[in-house]
């Protein structure tokens, strides 16, 4: 199989979301249910940024109005 560094570099994935999959990848058989919450805050902190964006994203471009 693939290593997730592998896949984490020829994705050119965020430090962030390399750690999402590299902690989800390894819990069963290294660090178990503390892996998957170290997987989690890194995907709280992704759906922070993206809801971040999101938000700058409507204040710039209202619906039904113009930029």
């Amino acid at each position: 199989g693939i290593e997730p560094i592998d896949f984490i570099t020829s994705r050119g994935l965020t430090f962030a979301e390399g750690n999402v999959i590299k902690y989800v990848c390894r819990w069963r058989r290294k660090g178990g249910a503390q892996d998957l919450q170290k997987a989690k805050v890194y995907l709280e902190r992704l759906i922070k940024e993206a809801e971040e964006e999101e938000e700058q994203f409507d204040l710039n471009f209202p619906i039904g109005g113009t930029a």
